[in-house]
């Protein structure tokens, strides 16, 4: 059982999204991307309302995934990560993915804010923010 709903495509989808994230990052930092992925179909909140599924937050347009766009993206799911996606759809969290939302690769340091959202942590190349639990209590 997880903490969103899914099917054996999804999980499998979430995997190819984590690994043309942030393979780069190693097990990790696919597992933070993860963690932004549920979060997102968890929050019902701010730039997410209305996402229900993993295929829709995976598709999200606009304010999706820039990797949907390469072709990386479409190669298929390989185990490791169809089991670290497994993980984060199971409820493992990661700080500083635990309650985020949002992450990006800067050129130089992490802002303390992007979009008006606070710095949760850099993990190696990304920075992840995350919402107030006022804005959105279901991604806490």
């Amino acid at each position: 059982m997880g903490v969103i709903a899914y099917n054996e495509e999804d999980v499998k989808l979430l995997a190819r999204l984590m690994r043309a994230e942030a393979e780069g990052d190693g097990n990790l930092g696919m597992l933070m991307v993860g963690n932004v992925g549920v979060n997102r179909v968890r929050g019902d909140c701010l730039d997410f309302r209305d996402i229900r599924s993993i295929r829709q937050m995976v598709y999200q347009n606009p304010g999706g995934f820039e990797a949907t766009q390469k072709g990386y993206f479409y190669q298929g799911a390989r185990q490791g990560e169809i089991d670290l996606a497994r993980k984060v759809i199971k409820g493992q969290r990661n700080h500083p993915a635990s309650n985020s939302l949002w992450f990006f690769r800067p050129a130089g340091n992490c802002p303390s804010q992007w979009y008006n959202q606070w710095n949760s942590g850099r993990y190696k190349a990304h920075c992840f923010y995350q919402p107030t639990q006022q804005d959105c209590p279901t991604v806490f």
